[in-house]
């Protein structure tokens, strides 16, 4: 543990830390990556510890019985370790790897205008589905205030452009009066 603590712009939760697990220190880690593993893949975390952000280092990890465990550097007991326990795991944005055009990580969809072809306003991204065949966001707000609609995420199909500069997507989608 670096026990560097810092204020950090708009850190990304990745996971929460679940428990501990065994004697020596180790932490069980419930990943919110695709796969579990992938949080493994960036170095340092961020572990919010009493609100504020510590950046740690990770000395060794595995996946033991479908669980992913993690070894903080610096923390070689359960007492130590039992402080990070319900801690959310956090990564700076800028550590995410870069995309491909017409790819978008969920954040930066979620809370963009949604206007149809007829330029009304839909509402705004409040969250997004997965559904395995594709994504659907789930628009809330509009016209009224209240209305919820579903559309698929699906490009030139029913998103017709997104752009992120102006923090609005255009959509093919009928509003039913």
């Amino acid at each position: 543990m670096s026990g560097l603590n810092q204020q950090v712009d708009s850190p990304l939760v990745v996971g929460r830390v679940g428990g501990v697990h065994g004697i020596k220190g180790w932490l069980k880690i419930n990943s919110y990556t695709r796969p579990s593993e992938n949080i493994l893949t960036y170095k340092p975390w961020l572990l919010a510890k009493n609100n504020i952000w510590q950046e740690i280092n990770i000395e060794e990890s595995q996946v033991h019985t479908q669980k992913l465990l993690v070894k903080i550097l610096g923390v070689d007991n359960p007492e130590v370790a039992a402080e990070y326990v319900n801690c959310e795991v956090a990564i700076k944005p800028e550590q995410l790897p870069k995309l491909n055009q017409d790819q978008y990580y969920w954040r930066d969809l979620i809370g963009l205008d949604v206007f149809n072809r007829e330029n009304i306003l839909l509402g705004v991204v409040s969250e997004i589905i997965e559904t395995g065949a594709n994504d659907v966001f789930v628009v809330t707000g509009g016209i009224d205030g209240k209305s919820r609609v579903l559309i698929p995420f699906i490009m030139n199909l029913y998103v017709n452009n997104i752009d992120l500069s102006n923090q609005i997507i255009h959509v093919d989608w009928v509003v039913e009066k």
